[in-house]
């Protein structure tokens, strides 16, 4: 039975899970979503929710409390500045965990933890039109191949006769008779 076990201990030693758990909430922060196996990112709810109640906070107190647990004073101030306000009228669970399906490797179940209010960043239509000039040079490209083998097509038949040429201009080299190959017919009978 499990009793009085509050945490898992996704096979670290504490050092090593603090350490890991550091470095994934300020991605957090600095992303605002991390994809991760499902044990580690159901642990990750907690420290994620409880930086956002210290960023709330706002106090002196808070901000070391929440310096602590990041690695990174990019994170804080987007904690702080950021994030922060995002949440003033929500009483917790400012994190999502969606499933995603099992890591092909090893087939440990993966999920993707994100604060609230996340949204991808959308397409400029300047990427469009890279894509729309990519795809231009491709056609472009293809085309010219198209134009070379239709000259290599035309040419062919003067590179078939050479090649006949050479051909029999090897079979009809003279060699020492012990070293020919099987069903190859003696010289000169």
């Amino acid at each position: 039975m499990r009793h009085l076990v509050d945490h898992r201990k996704l096979g670290r030693t504490a050092a090593h899970r603090r350490a890991l758990f550091r470095n994934m909430v300020t991605s957090l922060i600095l992303n605002e979503r991390v994809e991760t196996t499902l044990a580690k990112a159901k642990e990750l709810r907690g420290l994620a929710d409880r930086m956002i109640t210290w960023g709330k906070q706002g106090d002196l107190a808070a901000r070391r409390q929440a310096a602590r647990a990041l690695t990174s004073s990019v994170a804080l101030q987007k904690l702080f500045d950021g994030l922060a306000g995002r949440f003033k009228d929500r009483q917790g669970g400012y994190t999502r965990l969606m499933h995603l399906g099992f890591r092909r490797g090893d087939g440990a179940p993966m999920a993707l933890l994100e604060y609230l209010g996340y949204e991808l960043p959308k397409v400029e239509k300047g990427k469009e039109k890279k894509k729309e000039e990519k795809k231009a040079k491709i056609e472009k490209k293809i085309e010219k191949k198209a134009a070379e083998k239709e000259v290599k097509a035309e040419s062919a038949p003067k590179e078939k006769k050479i090649k006949e040429k050479v051909e029999k201009e090897k079979g009809e080299k003279k060699g020492w008779g012990i070293f020919r190959r099987k069903g190859q017919k003696k010289e000169g009978s």
